[in-house]
C-alpha cells in the first residue's frame, strides 16, 4: 500500500489549503504516512513570527505604519541625531530608495537585475552635468530632476527590451554588462565632460521654489518625505492591475502569458519604474555629496542593495526598507568601530544560539562547554605566551575556521553539540586577533554571515511572504 493510499481506495482528506492531510496508522501520536515529524516542527516555528506580523498588520493598518515610521525617523534629528550619525542615516535613506525601486524589478517582475546601480550612476552623474560647472549648464533642481528620471526611466526600457527573449541567468548577465560599462565608460570616456577617475567636483545644492538644501539635515528630511512618497505610489501601484499583473508574471510568466497578460510590456515598465526611482536617489546622493566618482556606483554597492533586499524580504515593500536600513545601519554605523563591532559579533552568535538549539538542556550544555572551553584556552595560551604574531595566527585560524564550519554543516545534530563549542572558541580568537584589526573585509564578512544566518532560519527575509505551493 504506497503513502496516502488509504484501506478500502478513499482518498485521504483534505485540508482546508488544498493538502492532503497525512494518515495516522497508529492513533493520535503515532507516525504519520507521507509526513516527516521534523520539518513539520520546523515549520510550526518559522511560521510563529508570520503569526506575529500578520496580527501586527490586522491591528495597525499599511498607511498608519508607514506614517508612524516616517513621523519616528523625522524626530531621530531633535532626538540628539547628528554629525557621523546623521550621515549614515542619509546614506541609509538613499540606499533604501535603491532598495525599494530594486523590488519593483525583482520582487515584483521577477526579472534578475544585475544592472541595476548604473541607474544609480546614471541618475547622479546626469545631475552633475546638468548642475555644475563642468559644462557650464545649471538647470534649477525641480526642472533637471524630472529630466534626469525620465532619461533613466527611458534606458531601463532600453536595458530590459532582451527580457523579451532572455531570463534568469541569461537576463543577469546582459544587466551585469551594462553595470560594468557605465563604470568603465564614466572611468575612461571623455574625461573633459565625465572627469574620469578624478569624478565631477563643486555639484550646485538642490534648490527650487526659493528654498535651498546647504546642510546635512535638510537633505535628511527631504530624504525622510521623498522615502514616504515613492513608498506611498508604489502601494497603490502594488494593488492596481499592474502590481497583480507583476506578480502573476513573477510566479510563472507561461501561465501569465497564457492568460492574456503582455509579459514583456509589463517587465519593461518595471524596468523603467525601478531606473526611474534609483536615478532620483542618484540625484540627492550627489547634490548631498557635492561630488559624483565612478567608484561610488560599482559592484559592491550592488551586492549591499541586493543583501538589504534579500534581508527585508524580497517583494515587500516594509521589507525592502527595513532590510536596507538595517543592512546599511549595521555595516556603515556599528562595524566601523571595534567595540559596536564586538556587540555584532557576538550578538549575532547568541540570538543564533537562542534561536535554533533546542532542547533548551542542550543550549546550556554548549553554553558552558564554550565558557570552560574558551577559559582553558585562553589560561594555556596566555601561560605559554601565544600568539607570538597575531597577525599569522589569525590567519592561519581563519583558514582553519573555515574548514570547521563546513564540517560543523555536514555533521549530525549529535556531533554539532561536541562542535559548536571549539568552533566558537575559534571564531572569537579569530575574530580578536585578526577580524577586528581589518574593518573593511570584516565588515564584508559580517553581513555575509548575517545572510546566510537569516537565509538559513527565515528563506522568504524579515517581512517577505512564505511561498507555498498546492498541488492536487
Amino acid at each position: 500500500m504506497g503513502p496516502g493510499i488509504t484501506p478500502g481506495g478513499d482518498d485521504p482528506p483534505v485540508s482546508p489549503g488544498g493538502f492532503a492531510e497525512e494518515v495516522d496508522i497508529l492513533g493520535s501520536g503515532g507516525p504519520r504516512i507521507g509526513a516527516d515529524e521534523w520539518v513539520a516542527r520546523q515549520g510550526q516555528r518559522g511560521e510563529q513570527l508570520d503569526t506575529v506580523l500578520n496580527q501586527l498588520g490586522k491591528r495597525v493598518g499599511w498607511w498608519p505604519r508607514l506614517a508612524i515610521a516616517g513621523a519616528v525617523g523625522a524626530l531621530l534629528p531633535v532626538a540628539g541625531m547628528g554629525g557621523f550619525q546623521l550621515q549614515v542615516g542619509i546614506d541609509s535613506l538613499v540606499f533604501a530608495l535603491l532598495a525599494i525601486g530594486l523590488n519593483v524589478v525583482v520582487g515584483w517582475a521577477g526579472a534578475l537585475d544585475l544592472g541595476y546601480v548604473a541607474f544609480f550612476g546614471v541618475g547622479a552623474y546626469g545631475f552633475a552635468l546638468v548642475s555644475s560647472a563642468q559644462v557650464g549648464i545649471h538647470i534649477p533642481a525641480y526642472l533637471s530632476a524630472p529630466g534626469v528620471m525620465a532619461a533613466a526611466a527611458l534606458l531601463g526600457v532600453v536595458v530590459g527590451l532582451p527580457s523579451g527573449r532572455l531570463v534568469g541567468d541569461y537576463l543577469a548577465i546582459i544587466t551585469l554588462f551594462f553595470g560594468e560599462a557605465f563604470v568603465e565608460f564614466t572611468n575612461n570616456v571623455r574625461p573633459d565632460i565625465f572627469g574620469g577617475a578624478n569624478g565631477i567636483p563643486a555639484l550646485d545644492p538642490l534648490k527650487g521654489f526659493g528654498i535651498q538644501l546647504t546642510s546635512n539635515t535638510s537633505y535628511y528630511y527631504l530624504l525622510i518625505v521623498v522615502v514616504v512618497l515613492v513608498m506611498s505610489v508604489l502601494r497603490l501601484l502594488e494593488h492596481s492591475r499592474t502590481g497583480r499583473a507583476w506578480r502573476a508574471v513573477r510566479e510563472d510568466p507561461l501561465a501569465a502569458e497564457a492568460m492574456t497578460i503582455p509579459v514583456h510590456r509589463l517587465r519593461l515598465y518595471a524596468f523603467a519604474a525601478g531606473a526611474a526611482i534609483a536615478a532620483l536617489a542618484g540625484e540627492i546622493f550627489a547634490a548631498q555629496q557635492i561630488s559624483v566618482f565612478p567608484t561610488n556606483f560599482d559592484t559592491p554597492v550592488l551586492i549591499l542593495v541586493y543583501a538589504g533586499l534579500i534581508l527585508g524580504g524580497t517583494g515587500s515593500l516594509a521589507g525592502a526598507l527595513v532590510g536596507m536600513l538595517v543592512v546599511e545601519i549595521t555595516y556603515d554605523g556599528l562595524l566601523r568601530s571595534p567595540v559596536e563591532a564586538r556587540y555584532v559579533f557576538y550578538g549575532v552568535i547568541v540570538v543564533t544560539l537562542l534561536a535554533r538549539l533546542r532542547p533548551w538542556r542542550r543550549l546550556l550544555l554548549v553554553c558552558a562547554a564554550t565558557a570552560a572551553l574558551g577559559a582553558a584556552a585562553w589560561a594555556c595560551g596566555h601561560a605559554a605566551g601565544f600568539p607570538g604574531n597575531p597577525v599569522v595566527a589569525g590567519n592561519w585560524g581563519f583558514v582553519l575556521l573555515i574548514v570547521a564550519l563546513i564540517g560543523l554543516v555536514q555533521a549530525s545534530v549529535t556531533q554539532r553539540t561536541y562542535l559548536i563549542p571549539p568552533v566558537l572558541v575559534l571564531a572569537a580568537f579569530v575574530w580578536e586577533n585578526r577580524l577586528v584589526t581589518e574593518p573593511s573585509i570584516t565588515r564584508q564578512l559580517m553581513i555575509g554571515a548575517i545572510l546566510i544566518v537569516m537565509m538559513i532560519a527565515r528563506p522568504q527575509g524579515l517581512l517577505g511572504s512564505r511561498r507555498v505551493e498546492v498541488s492536487e
